[in-house]
């Protein structure tokens, strides 16, 4: 039996039980992919961060409760938060290399960090038969990113009422399905639908603004935004276009810390 110190961290948020929860795991020796997913269903949150240090940089993983995932916002800037503010990481930047999506970034600017992700540029497409269905609306228009559908609806209020079939979001070919809308107060706001990767709806999704950022960025002519996206728990996102990546900040703040044995 060997113990893994584990942090359970909300991200996006500048208050406790805001944001995204993400459990992160500092490993000394790498777990096999059967033992990460079940670690991450016994957590049975969002996302699972899997971090090891490897010559002066950290690989991650991260694992929903029932499915790899090739990137992950919010569980990154929480291995971040975590290596800076519980692990005495000195530097202003962590460098994070994943296999799948290659070489991460997160600064630290006083109390935000920020991640630097690739773009995932989104492509229009034909507003599918059904998805109505799906989110109670008929989108303005329609997109498809690398990993995710995006719907463009006409307001704020139609993103927040919007009453997901969860079993017909599921069916879509992708990892998931995001709503989006020009924000009240912010430039744009979000919610982001996962059925198919474990998670019914995700509280805030610092992924998916690696779509959302080019498309809101184009359209309002504008290449810092801000974000918000309007789950139950919240979260706000600061988002500058830089072209092939994305910057994404936000805060985060530490819920629990403890051991684990596996």
């Amino acid at each position: 039996m060997k113990s893994i110190k584990i942090y359970q961290v909300d991200a996006f948020t500048d208050h406790l039980f805001g944001g995204n929860p993400a459990a992160v795991c500092l490993l000394e020796n790498r777990l096999g992919p059967s033992q990460m997913q079940a670690v991450a269903a016994e957590n049975n949150l969002a996302e699972t961060a899997f971090v090891i240090p490897v010559d002066g940089s950290y690989e991650i993983r991260w694992f929903t409760p029932t499915v790899e995932v090739e990137l992950c916002g919010h569980a990154t800037l929480a291995s971040a938060f975590v290596l800076f503010d519980r692990c005495g990481f000195s530097r202003d930047e962590i460098v994070f290399r994943s296999l799948y999506s290659g070489e991460l970034r997160v600064r630290r600017s006083e109390s935000t960090l920020f991640l630097d992700f690739p773009a995932d540029v989104p492509v229009k497409i034909p507003v599918p038969d059904g998805i109505s269905c799906s989110i109670g609306i008929i989108p303005v228009a329609m997109y498809r990113g690398k990993s995710d559908f995006m719907a463009v609806v006409g307001s704020e209020s139609e993103v927040r009422n919007i009453r997901p079939d969860f079993d017909a979001i599921g069916k879509m070919d992708a990892r998931g399905l995001i709503v989006t809308a020009p924000g009240d107060e912010v430039d744009f706001v979000s919610r982001f639908f996962g059925p198919q990767s474990g998670i019914n709806e995700d509280p805030v999704t610092g992924s998916a603004h690696t779509t959302l950022t080019p498309y809101w960025s184009e359209r309002l002519g504008k290449m810092e935004l801000t974000a918000r996206q309007v789950s139950a728990r919240g979260g706000n996102l600061i988002c500058h276009n830089r072209g092939d990546r994305i910057i994404i900040g936000g805060e985060a703040r530490l819920y629990l810390s403890g051991e684990i044995f596996i």
